[in-house]
């Protein structure tokens, strides 16, 4: 048959017997005229969605369906009514239009009324029962009842079924007509099980919904009431309850927040009576201790920070500098930034106490956590909660006892960390004090991270021998030099009396000591770098002169003849020089770790087969510089060449229970035996530090500022220093420089010739 309008569809109900409907504009699209009523139609189904300007003449399937246009001009849509189905031939496509061929294509008639209308009624009754799912069920009851085919309910039904485009085509492609009723009847019922699940889960959701609305309102409402009843009898409030009011208050990150409740949740299942439940409470206590919300940062006014320290210390200059650098890094970085400090130097010279007034000049709270003899990793990082007694590590435990996201924490003496089979602590340090780690900190016993990133780390040593590299890697170091003379009166006068007239109750005009006797004190009753020494003696005489104002003295002034009375010791013994001269003894210089010493080198020739014999406790290093210096002597003078090999050399440094080391005293060492050798004797007005090597050059030592204030305190005028040992005289008390003669030099042949043993002028 030909002259029919071609109309292709793709995934579209087209059934043979039925009323389809469609848009006229589709219609005018497809087949290039207005409908008309009686307009002969047949639709061909494409195998693919392809846009109708790329069709081809193998993209339909072989059978399609004819009809005829029944109704037109209902609201932009057209009625056509389909009879029979077609076998589609000789399809062609020229200029966009489509021409075909085809011949009607017989159903086989295996179905008989009976059972079609068996089937019409099963279906029609599932479709009422589905009718109780939909919200507008009742509209539809009436037209499901006047349902006279299958093909109806495929028809106008297809907007809310779910069909696929192969079942559809499936639909026409099925001669025998019984299969084709059950296709159909297997679809709808496919449809309305569909429906019917969906809506249910839609209800059961809903009721879910509804049902969390109303456990929400009524937790609220609890929550509310709860209030109102803690409110009036807060002695009542339970711990659970006060632990989830402090966890709501807490801050916490979510990682925290997640593991308290979790924890919570646990102790209300646990009950009181449980072994576990001190354990739990223990743990939530802290949790809700710790400060989880970030402290604002505050501008700091850096003239009233320098005013602060120069308030609490005296001196430390280059200290107060450095610190001042860090709090105007801060000020620029709004936030916690820079270096973590560590503060090496002798006991007493105020490592420690720096850090509380670095806390009072930021406005922080202030902890110190003592490292000393720490030997086990749980100190830093804390116990596993899975073991008896677990506690946190003390670093989280000084920031819960701060109270605050950014106090100012003071590591002291990480110099004494030790190591055991429980771990290295050294090791655990690492993380908190790196900067780029600390933000993520974990506690082993909270077991969740903590940014530290804002606390400001000062750590204290007295040497740094004993810091692991990798530890010392992440601090910078700052020198606490000994304090000079002069800088501990000052300290005497200005903190350390007052503190201990104060202690000891005594009012500021019962207690004279005027600056001769402070000196004296501090000259011929003290043997430190620091002032700890210092400070007991303050005490002591405040003690002895409390004594004597309750026995009815009115006011005290104490005198130098007093000092051994109230001191109730004997003046420590310094080594001063003396006037007298004598061959081969030649003052040198020392640094302890209670300040500078003089050190007298003594040397002595006795009959014998030239061996050196050195005394006096020296270690290894000691001792080689005693031979490069022996060996030095004997190129300067090989004229003694028959004094050697018939004398044995006895080197000496006194006070023998000492042991001593380092290479600081081979100057001297070459010095006393060139002197021992000529004969000639140097003056004790002249002393000497450094290391000479093989070639006579004298190199840097260390401790220079402290051997310098022993130098004047002994009496000493001139001093030797190795010439690259110069830009270290700037740590060096002025008074001290302005008392003593340095000379720096670079040969061994400078300091001969200047003490008198080398003919020949010094070269400038």
């Amino acid at each position: 048959m030909e002259n029919a309008l071609v109309i292709p569809v793709y995934d579209t109900i087209v059934i043979p017997n039925a009323t389809l409907y469609f848009n006229a504009d589709y219609y005018k699209q497809m087949t290039g005229k207005d409908p008309i009523i009686g307009d002969n139609v047949i639709f061909i189904v494409q195998k693919e969605d392809t846009p109708y300007d790329e069709l081809t003449n193998d993209a339909f399937e072989p059978v399609g369906v004819s009809g005829s246009v029944s109704e037109v001009n209902l609201n932009g849509y057209i009625a056509i009514k389909t009879t029979d189905r077609a076998n589609i031939k000789d399809i062609s496509i020229t200029n966009n239009e489509i021409s075909i061929s085809y011949t009607d294509r017989p159903d086989v008639e295996d179905l008989t009324a009976n059972e079609e209308k068996s089937t019409l009624e099963e279906t029609k009754t599932a479709l009422l029962g589905a009718l109780k799912y939909m919200s507008m069920g009742n509209m539809y009851r009436t037209w499901v009842v006047r349902l006279r085919s299958l093909e109806e309910v495929i028809a106008t039904g297809a907007s809310w079924m779910t069909i696929t485009p192969e079942d559809k085509y499936s639909f026409i492609a099925t001669d025998s007509k019984k299969e084709r009723l059950e296709l159909y009847k297997k679809v709808i019922m496919e449809n309305i099980e569909i429906y019917r699940v969906t809506s249910e889960a839609e209800t059961a959701q809903e009721e879910d919904n509804q049902k969390a609305y109303r456990e929400q309102a009524l937790k609220k409402q609890i929550e509310f009431l709860q209030k109102e009843l803690d409110a009036m009898h807060p002695e009542n409030v339970s711990e659970i309850r006060k632990f989830e009011i402090k966890i709501n208050k807490a801050s916490m990150n979510e990682e925290a927040e997640k593991e308290a409740r979790k924890t919570l949740n646990r102790m209300k299942q646990e009950g009181e009576n449980s072994p576990e439940y001190g354990q739990l409470y223990n743990y939530l206590d802290f949790m809700t201790q710790v400060p989880w919300k970030k402290s604002r940062f505050k501008k700091i006014d850096l003239n009233k920070a320098q005013e602060i320290l120069d308030e609490d210390h005296y001196g430390l200059a280059k200290v107060k500098e450095r610190i001042l650098q860090q709090i105007a890094v801060m000020n620029l970085n709004k936030k916690q930034s820079g270096s973590i400090l560590l503060f090496v130097g002798a006991p007493g010279t105020g490592k420690t106490s720096i850090g509380q007034s670095i806390a009072r000049a930021l406005g922080r709270k202030y902890e110190r956590v003592a490292l000393g003899g720490s030997k086990d990793e749980a100190d830093i990082r804390g116990h596993r909660r899975t073991y008896i007694g677990a506690m946190p590590g003390r670093i989280m435990d000084a920031i819960a006892k701060a109270g605050t996201s950014n106090p100012v924490m003071v590591l002291d003496e990480v110099d004494k960390l030790g190591v055991s089979y429980n771990g290295d602590p050294a090791s655990a340090l690492l993380e908190v004090l790196d900067p780029e780690q600390n933000s993520t900190f974990t506690d082993h016993y909270m077991n969740v991270s903590y940014d530290l990133s804002d606390v400001f780390f000062i750590c204290t040593a007295n040497s740094t021998d004993t810091i692991p590299a990798p530890l010392l890697n992440r601090m910078e170091v700052i020198q606490f030099n000994g304090y000079s003379p002069l800088e501990k009166q000052q300290i005497a006068k200005r903190h350390l009396l007052p503190k201990a007239m104060k202690t000891m109750g005594i009012k500021p005009e019962e207690l004279e000591l005027d600056d001769d006797v402070l000196a004296t004190i501090v000259n011929d009753y003290t043997l430190e770098a620091g002032v700890r020494g210092l400070k007991k003696r303050m005490d002591a005489i405040c003690r002895k002169a409390a004594v004597e104002l309750v026995k009815g003295e009115e006011k005290i002034t104490v005198t130098k003849d007093m000092l051994r009375k109230y001191l109730d010791m004997h003046p420590i013994t310094h080594e001063h020089v003396t006037e007298m001269k004598q061959p081969g003894v030649v003052t040198g210089l020392a640094w302890t770790q209670v300040g500078g010493e003089i050190l007298f080198i003594e040397t002595m020739q006795t009959k014998g087969s030239g061996k050196l014999i050195l005394t006096g406790q020296l270690e290894d290093v000691m001792k080689e510089s005693a031979e490069i210096a022996l060996t030095l002597v004997k190129h300067y003078f090989p004229e003694k060449a028959d004094f050697f090999e018939n004398n044995d050399i006895h080197i000496h440094v006194p006070e023998g229970a000492i042991k001593k080391d380092g290479p600081s005293a081979g100057i001297t060492f070459t010095t006393a035996l060139a002197s021992l050798v000529t004969g000639k004797p140097v003056s004790s007005q002249y002393a000497m530090t450094g290391e000479v090597s093989l070639r006579g050059n004298v190199m840097p030592i260390g401790g220079l500022p402290e051997k310098l204030m022993a130098a004047d305190r002994a009496g000493v005028k001139t001093v030797f220093i190795p010439k690259e040992n110069v830009d270290d005289l700037e740590d060096v008390a002025k008074e001290v420089k302005e008392h003593l003669e340095i000379i720096p030099v670079h040969h061994i042949e400078e300091v001969l010739k200047t003490v008198g043993i080398l003919k020949g002028s010094v070269p400038k």
